[in-house]
């Protein structure tokens, strides 16, 4: 009889493996980077398309990194004609839709930066969505237009 539990545990455990690991695949990110800068600059942010296949609405709800002390969603905001970024407590991906994180608009924040991150670098990046699932993925660093860089900061300065 203890076998048969025993049995049964790790077949219900299997199972629920398989049903997040499907829950996953419902989940694609794309076309995702992070931005080089200057040896000086303490942060950076990361971009991507993320597509969701599955019929529910999903949300991002956390991201970490290796390459900073603190990784955290932010969105851009009109601040009396201020762009300013602001944290956000999640990022919806619709059901059957995308959402992209581009400079000016959503994207994850890497504050804090441990190293420079130069063209080439490889950032380790994990998404955390609000179902449970996770994506990981390592994104390279590149060169971007110098007035994507040069906007307000919002708050940034009280994470350090």
């Amino acid at each position: 009889m203890k076998k048969i539990a025993i049995f049964a545990g790790i077949f219900l455990a299997g199972i629920m493996g398989i049903a997040q690991a499907a829950e996953n695949q419902n989940i694609e990110v794309v076309n995702a980077y992070a931005r080089a800068v200057p040896p000086s600059a303490p942060n950076s942010a990361a971009f991507m398309l993320i597509h969701n296949h599955s019929d529910a609405e999903r949300h991002l709800v956390s991201a970490e990194s290796d390459v900073s002390e603190v990784t955290e969603l932010h969105n851009h905001i009109n601040d009396n004609g201020v762009m300013r970024m602001r944290q956000v407590p999640r990022i919806t991906v619709p059901a059957k839709g995308s959402v992209e994180l581009k400079p000016g608009s959503y994207h994850v924040m890497l504050i804090g930066l441990k190293n420079p991150l130069k063209e080439g670098d490889q950032v380790n990046l994990k998404l955390n969505f609000d179902d449970g699932s996770q994506q990981q993925m390592a994104v390279n660093a590149k060169k971007m237009m110098h007035k994507m860089m040069n906007h307000k900061h919002g708050d940034h300065h009280q994470h350090h």
